[in-house]
């Protein structure tokens, strides 16, 4: 992978990242209670469809961005261990599987905000409450990539030992239960940005490297 490329693919993880937070601040305005009965969450996704939707879309496309993101960093991983290693694809497999239930876990509310005037309350819990299902998911296939990534920066220090450190944290944190939530919303979002800093800060040494050498 060239330097151009590096930064290229380096600068979809703040990307992402800030389509999750926007999304995620649009589809919680006026959200209902965690144990709203179905009537409160139909009449927020009639009330509030515009804002559903919108945030919804904006998180769809950062998971979207999140696996483009990680696709970029696979090659750089690739590089770094060798092509035999199964360690970047399956950092690319997890990215896939996150993002996909990622996408699922905002497309339950987005059906809710489209479909708000054709179902009823019993079907308006169903689509809410099912968010908590593919959010459990996303948590567990978000380990794949952190982890992978924290276990090639160790070995290899194409990325910071104490960052390869600090994403195997993130995915203890994703893995353990009753706290994974606090690895996907705050660990994910984190790690996505420093990684994405890191890559591009080694694109703009080797630039200078290669500056200096010509």
């Amino acid at each position: 992978m060239t330097t151009s490329d590096n930064r290229r693919w380096a600068l979809l993880g703040p990307l992402s990242v800030a389509l999750w937070i926007g999304g995620i601040a649009l589809v919680n305005h006026n959200n209902p209670a965690e144990h709203a009965p179905g009537s409160q969450i139909l009449a927020w996704y009639r009330s509030d469809s515009d804002s559903i939707v919108m945030g919804a879309w904006l998180f769809m496309l950062g998971c979207l961005g999140f696996v483009s993101f990680v696709a970029g960093l696979r090659v750089r991983l690739a590089e770094a261990m060798g092509q035999t290693s199964q360690l970047p694809g399956l950092a690319l497999a997890g990215a896939a599987m996150a993002g996909a239930l990622g996408l699922l876990t905002a497309g339950v509310d987005l059906a809710g905000g489209i479909d708000k005037n054709d179902i009823d309350p019993a079907t308006a819990a169903t689509f809410h409450h099912s968010v908590d299902l593919f959010f459990a998911g996303t948590e567990l296939a978000a380990i794949l990539p952190v982890a992978a990534v924290a276990i090639v920066a160790w070995r290899t220090r194409v990325l910071p030992r104490w960052w390869a450190a600090f994403a195997g944290l993130v995915a203890i944190v994703l893995a353990a239960g009753p706290i994974g939530w606090i690895g996907l919303i705050f660990g994910m979002p984190l790690w996505t940005l420093g990684t994405s800093l890191f890559v591009l800060l080694g694109s703009r040494a080797r630039m200078r490297a290669a500056t200096a050498a010509a």
